[in-house]
């Protein structure tokens, strides 16, 4: 059997030194596990050399389609085994991959693109792996989530991948309802023939937020057209089904009004058992409010 070699993390002591680059380190075979390993989401220039090494050095490649997997180990002169690994096979593969791996073999699990267990099977056979005490690697890389998050022009401090909406508009709307009020940027994944009625449904439950709709991300014809969702709803439904792979990215929650009256109510009920500083504190961090509005509304409440 061929040798195979294992690519050694940051911290191993047998890492180059910094500036040189190791496609097959000599610290020796990889382990016995699971190598969660992400792959270009289009361009096939984005590989890592991690996953390159891995890519070989593993025993067997669990993948949702052999001939899309094909197209990248070819490129790169890789002739690792394929197992077919995907929702309508899952349920038969995942113990015969676990026997093998608990008998010595190293597998990497890959998806179509980008990094897998965002949208395939993959969670149950790293929770398999879990509960039979094997080993579980990530070799990160490409990822049409933060790719399209980092193009979008909304905030990143905070962000939700909801994945893929459902189909009919009822349902859809019911899974925006689940997510209307988290306080981040949310991440769908949504087909072309859809894009129109999924983003008159986000404007219809979340409002007209601003949103960004990337697709064919590090490909030829990548795009990314930023907006309102009603602005890029009427687009879509003007100019028909785009073409590709489509990830929409949504601004969190609108600034809700607050009234002088809501100031009032919160400032009172506040005053109860805090200072007028401290109430006023609190109101304006609750209300997100100027500080210095609501202390001095704090301080002429206090005279009443």
């Amino acid at each position: 059997m061929t040798e195979k070699t294992q690519v050694p993390s940051v911290t191993d002591d047998n890492a180059p030194e910094a500036g040189v680059v190791e496609l097959a380190p000599t610290s020796g075979p990889l382990p016995p596990g699971l190598y969660i390993v992400s792959t270009p989401i289009g361009n096939l220039g984005d590989i890592t050399l991690r996953a390159l090494a891995t890519l070989k050095g593993v025993d067997t490649i669990a993948c949702e389609d052999t001939r899309v997997t094909s197209v990248l180990l070819r490129r790169y002169g890789i002739g690792t085994d394929l197992t077919p690994y995907h929702d309508h096979n899952a349920d038969r593969v995942r113990p015969r991959l676990l026997a093998e791996m608990q008998a010595g073999a190293r597998v990497a699990l890959v998806s179509d693109a980008g990094t897998p267990l965002l949208s395939d099977p993959g969670y149950k056979l790293v929770q398999a792996c879990v509960a039979s005490g094997l080993q579980v690697v990530p070799v990160p890389g490409a990822s049409a989530m933060l790719a399209a998050l980092v193009i979008a022009g909304l905030p990143t401090d905070r962000v939700m991948f909801a994945g893929f909406l459902p189909p009919k508009s009822g349902a859809r709307c019911r899974s925006l309802e689940e997510v209307r009020d988290v306080p981040a940027t949310l991440i769908f994944y949504e087909t072309g023939p859809r894009i129109a009625e999924s983003l008159v449904d986000m404007q219809t439950v979340l409002g007209d937020r601003q949103a960004a709709v990337c697709r064919e991300l590090t490909k030829r014809f990548e795009e990314a057209r930023r907006g309102s969702l009603s602005e890029l709803a009427a687009h879509y439904a003007a100019a028909g089904a785009p073409r590709g792979e489509i990830a929409v990215v949504v601004g969190g929650p609108l600034p809700t009004e607050v009234s002088e009256a809501d100031v009032d109510t919160a400032l009172r009920r506040a005053l109860t058992t805090l200072s007028v500083r401290d109430a006023a504190a609190q109101v304006a961090a609750d209300l997100d409010q100027p500080k210095r509005v609501v202390y001095a509304r704090a301080l002429a409440l206090g005279k009443e």
